[in-house]
């Protein structure tokens, strides 16, 4: 109890990079995060201008989008400012802040994903009903509502958080501020907070997994039963866009979290957690567009309109 003292601040260790190279690696990070911002925004315009897109797949999209925007931008600014001004610290009030928007768009991106499966899934085994089952109205619901439970989620969490003193060791061995190393931190008891993330880590995370290789699983058997070549290539072109970012999303979360190495956390975790926060949203603008015909008819004929009133 000696040891237990007022935490104002954290200290963040970034990422371990040489001093010779941080000048590099700065600009590189943000081009990286400047073509997130783009790209994502251009994704949400183009589903807005273009009638063809309203669906309910590219209004998941568009969702799914603006939760990778808003998913780099939680971490990126900081690491960005903590690299130009060499000051690692963050307020405690702004840890629990990034954390709290962090599993709010971390979250909202795992069940989009899931979402959008399910919505391929009645796309193709389902093609009769799937104006009936994909209404407008269900999915701006099944919108909404994934929202509220992302946001209750998060809440929770910060509350449980919020309850915890933490002794003087306040550094962070990652670049911005993560649950699972700020626990590490605390000095009184975090066996619900672990808890808690154990179960939750595994209806957000594991379940929804789940739930889309048994949606893609379903999907090969339904196409494989009718054979044809069209088919088939349908099948992937269609979903092949949605499967990279699935790989790419779940497989850095479950290597990082799922696989942890203990000794190596420090250079491992900053790494893998660089690919689901940054590359991840950063790619999938480029997945979605140079992958998908709609996004590519829809630009050409955004572009030729502008043309023709011009």
């Amino acid at each position: 109890m000696n040891n237990k003292t007022v935490i104002t601040q954290f200290l963040l260790l970034g990422l371990p990079i040489p001093p010779e190279y941080q000048h590099l690696f700065y600009a590189l990070f943000l081009a990286m995060y400047l073509t997130t911002i783009l790209g994502n925004l251009l994704i949400i315009v183009l589903i807005q201008l273009d009638s063809h897109l309203h669906t309910p797949m590219y209004l998941f999209l568009s969702n799914l989008s603006f939760s990778d925007l808003c998913f780099s931008s939680v971490t990126m600014p900081k690491l960005l400012q903590n690299m130009q001004s060499q000051d690692p610290s963050i307020p405690y009030g702004g840890c629990l802040a990034q954390i709290f928007f962090f599993m709010v768009f971390g979250d909202m991106e795992s069940f989009l994903l899931v979402a959008m499966a399910y919505d391929r899934y009645v796309a193709i085994c389902f093609p009769l009903h799937y104006t009936s089952i994909m209404s407008p109205k269900v999915c701006t619901c099944l919108v909404l509502l994934l929202w509220i439970l992302t946001t209750s989620h998060a809440t929770m969490q910060i509350l449980l958080t919020v309850r915890l003193s933490f002794c003087e060791n306040n550094v962070l061995l990652n670049f911005f501020c993560d649950i699972f190393v700020l626990l590490k931190l605390a000095c009184s008891d975090t066996y619900v907070n672990d808890l808690m993330i154990l179960i939750m880590g595994g209806l957000i995370i594991v379940i929804p997994f789940l739930l889309i290789v048994i949606s893609y699983a379903r999907i090969i058997s339904s196409t494989l039963k009718v054979p044809s070549t069209q088919g088939i290539h349908k099948v992937f072109s269609t979903c092949g866009s949605h499967l990279s970012v699935v790989s790419l999303f779940y497989g850095t979360i479950i290597g990082l979290y799922l696989c942890p190495s203990g000794n190596n956390f420090s250079l491992k975790g900053s790494a893998m957690a660089m690919m689901y926060t940054v590359v991840t949203p950063m790619l999938n603008p480029f997945i979605y567009s140079l992958r998908n015909r709609d996004m590519k008819r829809a630009l050409i004929r955004i572009i030729g309109s502008k043309k023709i009133s011009l």
